[in-house]
């Protein structure tokens, strides 16, 4: 198996990654033959997943726009992936110059590719860290240098909640980072469920099979279920919504059925 030059040392490339995953939906190239081969055996299943991961983009800027209109200029993005065009920095930076960007993925090829994406902006930096672990990303150098969290922080869990099953503890751990945060601050989250996707959930769980096979299971949960990450939070208009619904910039009936799959929403600390 060839060995791209811009693969880090020391990472398995026989062994599919979400993250890669994801850019690969997203017509990305940071991405290996094993994660085109497991995305491509999950599209069988769900052809639209591609336009899944476009609404989520959309939605992350729509709410970081909404964030900086707000007055939040500081952004924690958890599971924040391989950058792609328009990530949070630049959507960020573009909305108010002096917002301040922190990105957190436990991916080293996610790791890597944010640090030489970032290079020479001193107001974005990226921690190798794991959601399961919030003090760890909480007293991370990054996040002490460029984040003040006695100031109201957008804290982004975009599509990565759904890979964290029950006994990881994804609620206590959503919950620690939310106490961590100063009133003001903001919750932006989206999460895949069954709700809203147009196939049965026998067809859909063909692709959730696909990721227990890779050993990233993706947890589908219920509407009720996703809203009890917000606890601590006042879900702000128009609440839990399938991600196209959430103050959208034109018109919502012109997007792909694919795109109402699973929930978002944005909670503020009071």
């Amino acid at each position: 198996m060839e060995r791209p030059a811009w693969a880090p040392p020391g990472i398995d490339i026989s062994v599919p990654s979400v993250s890669r995953m994801y850019d690969f939906y997203l017509g990305g190239s940071h991405n290996f033959e094993v994660d085109r081969e497991a995305a491509r055996k999950a599209m069988e299943f769900m052809p639209g997943l591609p336009k899944i991961m476009q609404a989520n983009r959309a939605f992350m800027r729509r709410a970081v726009r909404y964030a900086v209109d707000n007055g939040v200029t500081q952004f924690l993005d958890i599971g924040s992936g391989i950058p792609t065009f328009g990530n949070v920095h630049e959507v960020a930076q573009a909305a108010h110059p002096g917002a301040h960007v922190v990105y957190v993925d436990h991916d080293p090829v996610a790791v890597a590719h944010s640090r030489a994406v970032l290079a020479g902006d001193e107001r974005a930096a990226v921690v190798a860290a794991d959601l399961r672990k919030p003090a760890d990303i909480l007293h991370s150098p990054e996040v002490e240098r460029l984040l003040d969290l006695d100031r109201p922080v957008a804290l982004l869990l975009v599509a990565v909640l759904h890979f964290l099953e029950d006994e990881d503890r994804p609620r206590e751990a959503v919950a620690e980072l939310i106490d961590a945060l100063a009133p003001g601050s903001l919750v932006v989250l989206t999460h895949a469920s069954y709700e809203g996707i147009p196939l049965t959930e026998e067809e859909a769980s063909g692709t959730v099979g696909v990721y227990r096979n890779i050993r990233n299971p993706l947890v589908m949960r219920s509407g009720p279920e996703i809203a009890r990450f917000f606890e601590g939070t006042e879900l702000l208009e128009p609440g839990l919504v399938p991600m196209p619904h959430w103050r959208p910039d034109g018109p919502v009936e012109e997007e792909d059925p694919y795109a109402f799959s699973g929930f978002a929403g944005v909670g503020r600390k009071a």
